[in-house]
C-alpha cells in the first residue's frame, strides 16, 4: 500500500481483526451468515495483506496474480450468489475492487501513488464512501428477542465488522 507506515499498519490490525472475527462468526447457526462470514474473512484477510506498508515489505510479482485469481473466484461466486440475495452484489463489488487493486499494484512495482485509473477509482471511492455512510446510519444495536445470542449470531458485531471494511477499503482506494 501506498502512503505512510503508521496508518498502513492500523489498516493491517483493523483488516485482520475483522476477519478474524468473521471467521468466529461463521459458527453461525445460520447457513446464509456462515457463508457471508466466510467471503467477508477472505476480504478483510486480503485487505490485511493489502495494506501492509510497501516500505516495509514488497511481496513478490506472483502475489498479485494470485490475488487477482482469488478475487476473481469470489467476484464469481458473488455473481451466481446475487441470484437469491441482493446482499451478494455488495460482495461482488468488493471482490471486483480487490481484483482492481491488485492489478494496480502489479502494474507499478515501485508502488508509486497515483497508479490506479481514476474513472474506476472515483467510482469505487464514492460507491465505498456512500456503504460507510450507510452502514454507520444503520449501526443501532439490536436489541436481542430473547435466550443467549452466540458471537456468531450478533447483527450489531456484524454490522460493525461490514463497516470497518468499508471504512479500510475507501482508506485504501484514497491511496491508489
Amino acid at each position: 500500500m501506498h502512503g505512510p507506515v503508521s496508518p498502513g499498519w492500523l489498516l493491517v490490525a483493523l483488516c485482520a481483526a475483522t476477519g478474524a472475527y468473521c471467521l468466529l462468526r461463521m459458527r453461525s447457526s445460520v447457513e446464509e451468515q456462515r457463508r457471508a462470514a466466510g467471503g467477508e474473512a477472505l476480504m478483510g484477510f486480503g485487505m490485511a495483506a493489502m495494506a501492509v506498508p510497501a516500505t516495509v515489505f514488497t511481496p513478490p510479482a506472483w502475489v498479485w496474480p494470485l490475488c487477482t485469481a482469488v478475487f476473481g473466484g469470489a467476484a464469481l461466486r458473488a455473481l451466481w450468489a446475487a441470484r437469491t440475495s441482493t446482499h451478494h452484489l455488495h460482495h461482488l463489488v468488493g471482490a471486483g475492487a480487490m481484483v482492481y487493486m491488485a492489478v494496480v499494484m502489479a502494474a507499478s512495482p515501485g508502488h508509486h501513488s497515483g497508479s490506479g485509473v481514476p474513472v474506476v477509482t472515483g467510482v469505487l471511492l464514492l460507491y465505498f464512501a456512500g456503504y460507510v455512510l450507510l452502514s454507520g446510519a444503520r449501526l443501532i444495536p439490536v436489541t436481542a428477542g430473547g435466550g443467549s445470542v452466540g458471537w456468531g449470531d450478533r447483527p450489531e458485531l456484524a454490522r460493525a465488522c461490514r463497516l470497518s471494511m468499508g471504512i479500510a477499503m475507501v482508506a485504501m482506494l484514497l491511496t491508489l
